[in-house]
Formats: structure tokens, C-alpha cells, sequence
């Protein structure tokens, strides 16, 4: 079993993948920005680590991350402003590259976005911005040798799902239950196998285990 180090643990995909990940016999660590956050977590069977990403050096985060095999970041800064776009969705994964290189972490997995999101509406600068960040990061995983899963979810929604999805390489755009996004990261941390790939993911019906099988080479 693995020790995951969460990046964004308290939000509407990390606090739905903590238990799963529980459940499955792996150890989680989760990064939090608020102090009233560690009881929720500790309730849900992580190790609360109290810190913020944007304030975080990559140093802060090595020593956080200290002794785990898997880091999986899928925080955000949720429409916050540019100026969080860049320092969480950007400057954050950075940062994470750095703890897991220091460390010897090899299993990187990083929540992005699907590029067709919000395509057909009308381009705001704000939304611009974040897809050029999301990109950017994504481009700078996908250079280096880490093992590592890019995850790009269409437009997310607050259920929890029927726990069928849509996978692939490149699918049709659509919406993805934040409970689905959660238990497909939770299955493919059970298949190291799966790496150095770029997955899309929309609600779907495909029962989530199969649809992480099917992603298997060879």
C-alpha cells in the first residue's frame, strides 16, 4: 500500500477521495490551508498537514511530503483571481515536481481540465488565464520523468455519480460527477502500471474500474 500525499484535500474531489483511499489500506496525508480543517480530516482517517500552497516554498513541501510514494494534487484556485490561478494552478504543481524530485517520489497525479471546457461560451480573460496556467502545468509534468497520470475531467458537478464514466485519450466533451473524478483517481493509484499518460474523463457507462483496466498497455 502507498503513502499519497493530497494536495487540496479538503476540496470537492480530495475530501471524496480520502476515504476511498482508506478504504482501499493506503495512508493519506492531507494538505490544508485552515486550522479548523485537521479535525475533518482527521475523521475521514488522514494525517493533517496544516500549510498553504502559495505560501509554501518547494522546500516547505519536500519536508511535508517526507517519507510518501505518491503525490496527487488536485487543488485549485476556484475562480479566486488570476493572481491564485498562477500561484495554485501553476506555481503549485511546480512546486509539487520539486518536493517529489527531492524526495525520490517517482507517482505524480495531477487534476487538470479538459480543454474543450467552456469552448462554446463567451471568452473572458479571468477563464483564459486559467486554461493557459492549467496548460502550462500539464506541459511542464509531461516533460519531466516522473511516473506520472494527467487526469483532465470535463465540467465538474457536486454529485457524487453513478460510478460510470467515459475515458480516454480524447472523448467527447461533457460533465463528470465530482465523486466519479475522485473514485477513478482512487483506482488508478491502485495501478502504478498506468503512467505517463493524459486521460479525459466524463460521466459515462462504463463502471470506474474497468474504465482504469482499460487503460492498461499491453
Amino acid at each position: 500500500m502507498s503513502h499519497v500525499f493530497l494536495i487540496g484535500s479538503t476540496g470537492g474531489v480530495g475530501s471524496r477521495l480520502i476515504p476511498k483511499l482508506i478504504a482501499a489500506g493506503h495512508t493519506v496525508t492531507g494538505l490544508h490551508r485552515k486550522a479548523e480543517q485537521a479535525e475533518t480530516l482527521q475523521e475521514a482517517g488522514a494525517k493533517p498537514h496544516l500549510g498553504d500552497i502559495i505560501e509554501m516554498t518547494a522546500e516547505d513541501l519536500t519536508a511535508a511530503s517526507a517519507g510518501c510514494d505518491v503525490l496527487v494534487f488536485s487543488a485549485g484556485a476556484a475562480g479566486s483571481g488570476p493572481e491564485r490561478t498562477t500561484a495554485i494552478d501553476g506555481g503549485g504543481v511546480i512546486k509539487m515536481m520539486d518536493a517529489a524530485r527531492a524526495n525520490g517520489i517517482k507517482r505524480v497525479y495531477l487534476v487538470s481540465v479538459f480543454p474543450d471546457a467552456r469552448r462554446d461560451a463567451e471568452r473572458k480573460e479571468g477563464f483564459e488565464h486559467y486554461m493557459r496556467t492549467k496548460r502550462m502545468a500539464d506541459n511542464a509534468l509531461a516533460a519531466t520523468d516522473l511516473d506520472w497520470v494527467i487526469l483532465r475531467p470535463g465540467t465538474l458537478e457536486t454529485e457524487e455519480g453513478e460510478g460510470h464514466v467515459n475515458a480516454g485519450l480524447a472523448i467527447p466533451y461533457g460533465t463528470v460527477a465530482r465523486g466519479n473524478v475522485a473514485a477513478f483517481l482512487a483506482e488508478l493509484i491502485d495501478r502504478p502500471e498506468i503512467r505517463h499518460e493524459i486521460i479525459e474523463l466524463t460521466d459515462g457507462e462504463v463502471p470506474v474500474k474497468e474504465a482504469v483496466a482499460a487503460r492498461v498497455r499491453g
